[in-house]
């Protein structure tokens, strides 16, 4: 609590002169007695033992007043948040060799594309001052979410992700492109794209240098990401009876055109051979589009001197009062 004029404090100082000038000057008693032990004797009446509570009430009407005059208040903080805005599209790779099993936390072991659903969640809530989006891709590209602030649905979205939702392939360029047309109109200060993927490109109408050519037109920053294991990968499959069988293949990452869209678009080329890789692709990601965040703090106040203003009148009132009756004729 905070008082708007705390100097005024200082009438308190006048106080005791007040009550002073109010019960400090009464008359004296007109009886004399020899011996006053015979008097001390006496059952003492109400008004008796009540009468000095009034130069207490006095004295504190009188203090709660000057406080409140003082203008007692609290102080309510308010802050506004200004943004250097960054708009985001994720280009996720929802091809059939995403669902290669090589991912593992402590408990369980995840395919490439629920480790990659996980990191990105987390990437989204780290930046809930940005807009994003995100295109799925395989053969062809698909608009799982247009840029938005509403992250919760954006993640709901994500996560119905699944391999073999569309036709099969990696068409690199074509997600580019289909990213690139999402942030055209774009007004943010940066704009960025960030590619996830774990194959070569082998479908789709456009390369992924001429799409990345044109993200750099449109002064678009182009992010790519090699997500899975070296070597041999366990692929789950199905049976012609229904069953789950797993087959072993390479895993094929064109490392290469992947650097070149970075280069092309300024920016880096990660890869990530496990979930702890993934992790901190992304964070490092993060750190490199970080928001510049301005916060403007206003301080609001709230009167609170009517308390001290109706107890301190409660208090000079009853005091008036009891002056009125035998407790203010005593000596």
């Amino acid at each position: 609590m905070t008082l708007f004029y705390p100097w005024i404090l200082l009438l308190i100082l006048l106080v005791p002169a007040m009550v002073y000038l109010r019960y400090g000057r009464r008359r004296k008693l007109s009886l004399r007695f020899s011996d006053g032990g015979a008097v001390a004797q006496l059952p003492k009446s109400w008004a008796v033992v009540f009468q000095p509570l009034l130069p207490v009430f006095y004295a504190l009407g009188l203090i709660l007043l000057v406080i409140a005059a003082a203008r007692p208040q609290k102080g309510l903080a308010e802050s506004r948040v200004n943004t250097e805005a960054v708009d985001i599209v994720l280009l996720v790779d929802v091809s059939t060799s995403m669902s290669a099993e090589d991912f593992t936390t402590a408990t369980r072991t995840l395919n490439r594309l629920d480790a990659a659903k996980m990191v990105i969640e987390r990437f989204i809530n780290d930046r809930p001052n940005d807009r994003i989006g995100m295109v799925a891709f395989s053969a062809m590209p698909y608009t799982v979410s247009p840029l938005t602030l509403d992250h919760g649905w954006l993640i709901l979205q994500m996560q119905r992700l699944e391999t073999g939702m569309i036709e099969d392939g990696t068409a690199i360029g074509d997600a580019i492109a289909s990213a690139v047309n999402r942030l055209r109109d774009s007004v943010a200060k940066s704009k960025v794209v960030i590619l996830l993927t774990d194959g070569m490109n082998n479908r789709g109408a456009l390369s992924p240098e001429n799409a990345a050519q044109a993200a750099k037109a449109l002064t678009i920053k182009v992010y790519t990401v090699g997500a899975g294991s070296t070597g041999m990968v366990r692929i789950p499959v199905v049976d012609p009876f229904g069953g789950r069988q797993y087959v072993r293949q390479p895993a094929e990452i064109d490392e290469e055109t992947l650097k070149r869209i970075a280069n092309i678009t300024g920016t880096t080329y990660f890869r990530a051979t496990d979930l702890k890789g993934l992790e901190e692709v992304y964070r490092q990601i993060d750190k490199m589009e970080k928001t510049e965040v301005n916060l403007d703090q206003y301080t609001y106040f709230e009167e609170r001197f009517m308390p001290w203003l109706l107890v301190g009148l409660l208090l000079l009132g009853l005091e008036k009062v009891l002056w009125l009756t035998r407790l203010g004729r005593l000596p």
